[in-house]
Protein backbone atom coordinates (compact mmCIF):
# COMPACT_ATOMS: atom_id res chain seq x y z
CA UNK A 1 0.00 0.00 0.00
CA UNK A 2 1.40 3.36 -0.98
CA UNK A 3 0.92 6.45 1.16
CA UNK A 4 -0.47 9.86 0.31
CA UNK A 5 0.00 13.31 1.74
CA UNK A 6 -2.59 14.99 3.95
CA UNK A 7 -3.68 17.22 1.07
CA UNK A 8 -4.97 14.08 -0.68
CA UNK A 9 -7.71 13.58 1.91
CA UNK A 10 -11.18 13.34 0.40
CA UNK A 11 -14.30 15.01 1.82
CA UNK A 12 -16.66 14.69 -1.14
CA UNK A 13 -18.68 11.56 -0.33
CA UNK A 14 -21.55 13.34 1.39
CA UNK A 15 -21.17 11.65 4.80
CA UNK A 16 -18.49 11.64 7.51
CA UNK A 17 -18.47 7.83 7.72
CA UNK A 18 -17.91 7.56 3.95
CA UNK A 19 -15.16 10.20 4.14
CA UNK A 20 -13.39 7.98 6.67
CA UNK A 21 -13.77 4.97 4.35
CA UNK A 22 -12.26 7.15 1.60
CA UNK A 23 -8.99 7.43 3.52
CA UNK A 24 -7.92 4.34 1.57
CA UNK A 25 -8.06 4.91 -2.13
CA UNK A 26 -7.78 2.48 -5.00
CA UNK A 27 -8.70 -0.63 -3.02
CA UNK A 28 -9.41 -2.37 -6.33
CA UNK A 29 -5.93 -1.65 -7.69
CA UNK A 30 -2.73 -3.54 -6.98
CA UNK A 31 -1.40 -0.70 -4.84
CA UNK A 32 -4.10 0.90 -2.66
CA UNK A 33 -3.31 4.40 -1.38
CA UNK A 34 -3.22 4.87 2.40
CA UNK A 35 -4.21 8.44 3.24
CA UNK A 36 -4.05 7.95 7.03
CA UNK A 37 -0.38 7.03 7.03
CA UNK A 38 0.46 8.84 10.27
CA UNK A 39 -0.82 10.96 13.12
CA UNK A 40 -0.63 14.28 11.23
CA UNK A 41 -2.92 13.11 8.39
CA UNK A 42 -5.35 11.82 11.03
CA UNK A 43 -5.36 15.23 12.71
CA UNK A 44 -5.97 16.87 9.32
CA UNK A 45 -8.82 14.43 8.66
CA UNK A 46 -10.45 15.14 12.05
CA UNK A 47 -10.48 18.86 11.27
CA UNK A 48 -11.41 18.45 7.59
CA UNK A 49 -14.31 16.13 8.42
CA UNK A 50 -15.60 18.65 10.96
CA UNK A 51 -15.30 16.31 13.93
CA UNK A 52 -13.30 18.95 15.77
CA UNK A 53 -13.24 22.75 15.30
CA UNK A 54 -10.31 24.09 13.30
CA UNK A 55 -8.33 25.51 16.24
CA UNK A 56 -8.69 22.47 18.52
CA UNK A 57 -5.45 21.36 20.15
CA UNK A 58 -4.89 17.77 19.03
CA UNK A 59 -1.80 16.94 21.10
CA UNK A 60 -3.59 13.86 22.51
CA UNK A 61 -3.83 12.23 19.06
CA UNK A 62 -1.24 9.46 18.88
CA UNK A 63 -0.57 6.08 17.29
CA UNK A 64 -3.33 4.39 19.28
CA UNK A 65 -5.86 6.84 17.81
CA UNK A 66 -4.53 6.06 14.34
CA UNK A 67 -4.94 2.31 14.91
CA UNK A 68 -8.49 2.76 16.21
CA UNK A 69 -9.56 5.02 13.34
CA UNK A 70 -8.08 2.63 10.77
CA UNK A 71 -9.89 -0.31 12.40
CA UNK A 72 -13.16 1.66 12.37
CA UNK A 73 -12.55 2.58 8.72
CA UNK A 74 -12.11 -1.07 7.73
CA UNK A 75 -15.23 -2.02 9.70
CA UNK A 76 -17.27 0.71 7.99
CA UNK A 77 -15.91 -0.29 4.59
CA UNK A 78 -17.13 -3.87 5.10
CA UNK A 79 -20.53 -2.84 6.42
CA UNK A 80 -21.35 -0.22 3.81
CA UNK A 81 -20.11 -2.32 0.88
CA UNK A 82 -22.05 -5.40 1.99
CA UNK A 83 -25.17 -3.27 2.40
CA UNK A 84 -24.77 -1.74 -1.07
CA UNK A 85 -24.49 -5.26 -2.47
CA UNK A 86 -27.77 -6.16 -0.75
CA UNK A 87 -26.43 -8.47 1.92
CA UNK A 88 -26.82 -8.09 5.66
CA UNK A 89 -23.66 -6.88 7.37
CA UNK A 90 -23.97 -9.42 10.20
CA UNK A 91 -21.66 -9.29 13.22
CA UNK A 92 -20.03 -6.06 12.03
CA UNK A 93 -23.27 -4.24 12.87
CA UNK A 94 -22.79 -5.12 16.54
CA UNK A 95 -19.30 -3.62 16.42
CA UNK A 96 -20.55 -0.40 14.84
CA UNK A 97 -23.41 -0.19 17.33
CA UNK A 98 -20.91 -0.59 20.18
CA UNK A 99 -18.79 2.24 18.76
CA UNK A 100 -21.88 4.43 18.40
CA UNK A 101 -22.93 3.91 22.02
CA UNK A 102 -20.19 6.15 23.44
CA UNK A 103 -21.29 9.67 24.34
CA UNK A 104 -20.41 12.24 21.66
CA UNK A 105 -18.05 15.10 22.52
CA UNK A 106 -19.78 18.10 24.07
CA UNK A 107 -19.50 21.34 22.13
CA UNK A 108 -19.84 24.91 23.32
CA UNK A 109 -20.39 28.26 21.67
CA UNK A 110 -17.81 30.84 22.78
CA UNK A 111 -16.87 34.32 21.61
CA UNK A 112 -13.94 34.39 19.23
CA UNK A 113 -11.31 37.13 19.13
CA UNK A 114 -13.46 39.10 16.68
CA UNK A 115 -16.60 38.78 18.84
CA UNK A 116 -18.39 36.19 16.69
CA UNK A 117 -19.58 32.91 18.13
CA UNK A 118 -17.38 29.93 17.37
CA UNK A 119 -17.74 26.24 18.16
CA UNK A 120 -15.27 24.61 20.53
CA UNK A 121 -15.08 21.30 22.35
CA UNK A 122 -15.98 21.45 26.05
CA UNK A 123 -13.14 19.07 26.95
CA UNK A 124 -9.99 17.60 25.46
CA UNK A 125 -10.83 15.51 22.38
CA UNK A 126 -11.49 11.85 23.18
CA UNK A 127 -10.85 9.14 20.60
CA UNK A 128 -13.88 7.03 21.59
CA UNK A 129 -16.23 10.02 21.49
CA UNK A 130 -15.03 11.07 18.03
CA UNK A 131 -15.28 7.50 16.74
CA UNK A 132 -18.83 7.43 18.17
CA UNK A 133 -19.73 10.41 15.97
CA UNK A 134 -18.50 8.57 12.88
CA UNK A 135 -20.29 5.36 13.90
CA UNK A 136 -23.54 7.26 14.57
CA UNK A 137 -23.28 8.78 11.12
CA UNK A 138 -22.98 5.26 9.68
CA UNK A 139 -25.99 4.05 11.69
CA UNK A 140 -28.02 7.03 10.45
CA UNK A 141 -26.93 6.39 6.85
CA UNK A 142 -27.77 2.69 6.96
CA UNK A 143 -31.16 3.17 8.62
CA UNK A 144 -32.36 6.10 6.52
CA UNK A 145 -34.08 4.70 3.40
CA UNK A 146 -33.67 7.96 1.46
CA UNK A 147 -29.92 8.19 2.16
CA UNK A 148 -29.41 4.48 1.46
CA UNK A 149 -31.19 4.94 -1.86
CA UNK A 150 -28.62 7.61 -2.77
CA UNK A 151 -25.63 5.40 -1.91
CA UNK A 152 -23.53 4.58 -4.97
CA UNK A 153 -20.20 2.95 -5.71
CA UNK A 154 -17.85 4.86 -7.97
CA UNK A 155 -17.65 3.49 -11.52
CA UNK A 156 -13.94 4.33 -11.72
CA UNK A 157 -11.93 1.35 -12.91
CA UNK A 158 -9.83 0.99 -9.74
CA UNK A 159 -12.00 2.97 -7.31
CA UNK A 160 -14.07 1.39 -4.57
CA UNK A 161 -15.25 4.62 -2.95
CA UNK A 162 -18.87 5.07 -2.00
CA UNK A 163 -20.74 8.36 -2.09
CA UNK A 164 -24.22 9.81 -1.83
CA UNK A 165 -25.64 10.69 -5.22
CA UNK A 166 -27.64 13.86 -4.58
CA UNK A 167 -27.40 15.01 -8.20
CA UNK A 168 -30.47 15.83 -10.26
CA UNK A 169 -31.73 12.66 -11.89
CA UNK A 170 -29.43 10.56 -9.70
CA UNK A 171 -27.05 9.89 -12.59
CA UNK A 172 -23.71 10.68 -10.97
CA UNK A 173 -21.21 7.96 -11.94
CA UNK A 174 -18.04 8.85 -10.08
CA UNK A 175 -17.03 9.67 -6.52
CA UNK A 176 -15.54 12.86 -7.94
CA UNK A 177 -15.77 14.30 -11.43
CA UNK A 178 -12.34 15.88 -10.90
CA UNK A 179 -10.68 12.61 -9.84
CA UNK A 180 -12.27 9.44 -11.25
CA UNK A 181 -14.40 11.26 -13.81
CA UNK A 182 -11.33 13.00 -15.19
CA UNK A 183 -9.40 9.70 -15.31
CA UNK A 184 -12.24 8.14 -17.31
CA UNK A 185 -12.38 11.07 -19.74
CA UNK A 186 -8.59 10.95 -20.25
CA UNK A 187 -8.69 7.17 -20.80
CA UNK A 188 -11.55 7.55 -23.29
CA UNK A 189 -9.59 10.24 -25.15
CA UNK A 190 -6.47 8.05 -25.28
CA UNK A 191 -8.49 5.12 -26.66
CA UNK A 192 -9.90 7.36 -29.41
CA UNK A 193 -6.44 8.72 -30.29
CA UNK A 194 -4.96 5.20 -30.34
CA UNK A 195 -7.70 3.96 -32.68
CA UNK A 196 -7.31 6.93 -35.03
Amino acid sequence: MTSASAHDLRFDSGRICLDLVATVGGRLSETPVERLDGVEPLKAWLVGAGLVPRDTALDVVDGSWLARFRAARDLLHRIVHTEVEGRAAGADLERVNALASTAPPAVRAVRGADGTLVRTLATTPDCGALLAQVARDAVELLTDPVARGQLRQCEGETCSLLYLDTSRGRRRRWCSSEVCGNRERVARHRRRVTRA
